[in-house]
């Protein structure tokens, strides 16, 4: 039998054993974490709508009319009226053709990419990339082919040198190290080599481009150049679930391919109703992704000089790069106890070596809060090593 306690010593050894936090109330700025209010700088809420008056009114109004389980999945009688109107109203906000609403992120990668890629066929996959695509390549059965982060060269040669159907997926925007993909190059190759380009947007959606439309739009391209955009709405939406936008084609293929979306219980139609409200907010308001782009560019510019080492990103993900797993643990903590939220990430979410401090700013976040935790930072800096070793 497997030494499960063995593993487990062996991770705490390491400094890579995990635990749950405890919250309580809404998601917000302020939690209360194992019954202890702290600050924190560590929610993918990037814009602050999880806690909307606005939304949470959306969701109390949708109840009585919608009832509140899925009941069944969509291909039985699971499709509301509330999901398709949020597919409808993805497409238009994506500007693409059509939407398929995924009950997770996780879903959406790994039954999309399955569905279409699979034996005989390769998957060229960013080394960075989130492990719901590396888990959703693998699923496929295809061969997979790994290219270094970024690096268009040794993927054009890769895509060159392979022949049959070639699908290149990435992340938009880089949920470990905040940076955006090329995308306009990545459009260009595949193109070029005959591969269709899938990009997962989940940290994108809502912050960058005009009016929120993500990583794709802000770089101004089209569906004709990303014919498969995925998204999440636990994010920067504020709410829960995710999607694939595309054809009309595309997505009729997925309703019939996709096994997460087929084989699972449609999510909670008041959901959907909230997050056609979201995405309202997130068009009109301009303000709130100018406030995030102000908190970063001053966090950017303070954490670098008290010495603290940054990743090149212009989003709201700003990870302090610390590399020793249990120092990495150790700022986190020191940070805690002056009532600050960070969590350190280490292998295997990141590479053996580059354990971090993901600090990730929303445009709930005051200037004044922002202030604390720099304040923090700065007598905290102490802890890491000089020069010598990488912080």
């Amino acid at each position: 039998m497997r030494d499960f306690e063995g593993e487990l010593a062996q991770r705490k050894q390491a400094g890579l054993y995990r635990t749950r936090r405890q919250i309580s109330g809404p998601q917000q700025p302020v939690l209360t974490s194992d019954g202890k209010p702290l600050l924190s700088f560590c929610s993918n809420d990037y814009l602050g709508l999880a806690n909307h008056p606005a939304n949470i009114e959306a969701l109390r109004n949708a109840l009585p009319e919608t009832g509140l389980g899925g009941a069944s999945s969509h291909l039985i009688c699971g499709h509301h009226d509330a999901h398709h109107q949020l597919e409808q109203r993805l497409a238009r906000f994506t500007g693409r053709s059509s939407a398929l609403f995924f009950s997770t992120g996780y879903m959406a990668n790994m039954g999309v990419i399955s569905a279409l890629a699979g034996r005989g066929d390769t998957i060229f996959s960013d080394r960075l990339n989130h492990a719901s695509i590396i888990d959703g390549c693998i699923l496929s059965r295809a061969k997979v082919r790994r290219y270094a982060h970024g690096d268009m060269a040794e993927l054009e040669a890769m895509l060159a040198q392979t022949s049959g159907h070639k699908l290149v997926v990435t992340d938009g925007v880089f949920s470990m190290d905040g940076d955006v993909a090329r995308l306009k190059e990545l459009a260009r190759v595949c193109r070029t080599h005959d591969a269709l380009l899938v990009v997962d947007d989940a940290h994108g959606i809502g912050v960058l481009g005009p009016q929120g439309r993500g990583s794709v739009a802000e770089q101004g391209m089209s569906e004709e150049d990303v014919p498969v955009l995925i998204g999440t709405l636990g994010k920067a939406v504020g709410t829960s679930g995710a999607f694939v936008a595309g054809s009309s084609v595309l997505i009729d293929y997925l309703v019939q391919k996709a096994r997460t979306y087929i084989y699972t219980t449609a999510m909670p139609p008041a959901i959907a109703t909230a997050t056609c409200a979201s995405i309202d907010l997130i068009e009109r308001d301009d303000e709130r992704r100018q406030h995030l782009r102000e908190l970063v560019a001053v966090f950017r510019e303070q954490a670098s000089a008290m010495g603290y080492e940054l990743m090149p990103s212009e989003t709201p993900i700003q990870p302090i790069m610390v590399g020793n797993n249990w120092s990495a643990l150790e700022l986190s903590r020191a940070l805690e106890e002056r009532g600050f939220l960070v969590i350190a990430i280490r292998p295997p979410t990141v590479p053996a070596g580059e354990a971090r401090l993901r600090v990730t700013l929303s445009a709930a976040h005051s200037k004044s809060d922002l202030d604390r935790l720099l304040r923090a930072l700065s007598e905290c800096r102490h802890l890491l090593a000089e020069p010598d070793i990488a912080v």
